[in-house]
């Protein structure tokens, strides 16, 4: 007979809803069973990391809208991005001990995976911080690199300015800086706090910042770009990115990377422009096209060895909230899809 084994996971309860925001009764922390034995090419791993990420939210729907992700399963585990350690392998090349990283990481205590879904991490990279492979020398620091290096053309001392809306999370934190290591001579924040644009500035190298939940954002971001803006990395989407685009410069480039703004509701991907917008695209031949990271296969292995180094160096600043525990998984991306992060979301599971 089978041995089984009972972990804690947090299961998909209910779907919030095409056009509603997701709440914390939409998820469930329980025991399940999972078998105590590792078969051929099975990996058995104990979670030290999870990510919560807002593409998840696209994921809680019964159609994600985007044919490379898969919608989670009502009363399944939901997974995303993970770090663990290995406690049992029959894949032959991991062993005991090695920490492993997966985009289909169960949020679960403990897992029996397929080896075959598994990367083994080097810890050098990340100087120890395992964290840091769900973030800065993870998914979100490829997206800022390579989003920069395909589709923002910036060109070292061309005077150009660029954007980030969304710039205090994981992503956005990191674009600002690269667009400055990459040659950008101003680079200009938008958050939704004081405190996430003081640490813009002061922390992360950001020239000014635009608090867009006060003042007037039209003439805050006037003020902060006087010469236009020629590269915007969008994160958010809407109102914010409408108002971005009407300062933009003849043939600029936006960086189409998320739109946060529009996750909850029920609009194709990526959402629809008004009219004006749409004509200053077409007048000013404004670049706007859509970036997915996982279309840059080959250029992921010389990507994190590039980010590792900044961080070593001291070029990259990194910023993380952690929350502790399994059983805040859910709380922490509700959190993390209201602004409540600066940084990185990460949950750290176990030591």
């Amino acid at each position: 007979m089978e041995r089984m084994m009972s972990v804690q996971a947090v299961v998909l309860h209910s779907r919030p809803g095409d056009d509603a925001e997701p709440v914390a009764d939409n998820f469930r922390l329980e025991e399940i069973h999972i078998a105590d034995q590792v078969t051929k090419g099975q990996v058995k791993v104990r979670t030290l990391y999870l990510s919560v990420d807002p593409y998840m939210r696209c994921r809680m729907n019964e159609d994600t809208g985007a044919n490379y992700l898969q919608p989670w399963q009502l009363s399944e585990p939901a997974d995303g991005s993970g770090v663990g350690v290995v406690l049992e392998s029959r894949q032959c090349n991991l062993c005991a001990g090695d920490f492993v990283t997966s985009m289909a990481w169960p949020w679960q205590s403990e897992a029996i995976m397929d080896g075959e879904l598994l990367q083994k991490l080097d810890t050098h990279l990340v100087d120890g911080h395992l964290s840091y492979f769900l973030g800065a020398v993870g998914m979100p620091g490829l997206t800022a690199l390579l989003g920069v290096k395909e589709k923002g053309h910036v060109t070292a001392g061309a005077n150009q300015t660029m954007v980030v809306s969304g710039a205090a999370g994981a992503c956005g934190s990191l674009a600002g800086q690269i667009g400055r290591l990459q040659g950008c001579s101003r680079v200009v924040g938008i958050a939704g706090t004081d405190e996430k644009c003081s640490v813009l500035v002061t922390e992360l190298g950001f020239d000014d910042a635009v608090n867009y939940k006060k003042g007037n954002v039209e003439e805050d971001l006037r003020r902060c770009c006087p010469n236009g803006v020629d590269v915007y990395f969008d994160n958010v989407g809407g109102d914010i990115s409408n108002i971005v685009i009407s300062q933009m410069t003849p043939n600029s480039h936006i960086i189409l990377c998320g739109q946060i703004s529009q996750y909850n509701k029920n609009v194709p991907y990526p959402p629809p422009l008004p009219t004006e917008t749409e004509a200053i695209l077409t007048e000013r031949k404004i670049t706007r096209d859509r970036f997915i990271v996982l279309n840059y296969p080959e250029k992921h292995r010389p990507g994190i060895l590039q980010l590792s180094q900044w961080v070593k160096d001291g070029k990259l600043k990194v910023r993380e909230t952690v929350v502790k525990g399994l059983e805040n998984t859910a709380a922490a991306f509700l959190s993390m899809m209201n602004g409540g992060n600066i940084g990185k979301q990460v949950v750290l599971v176990s030591e």
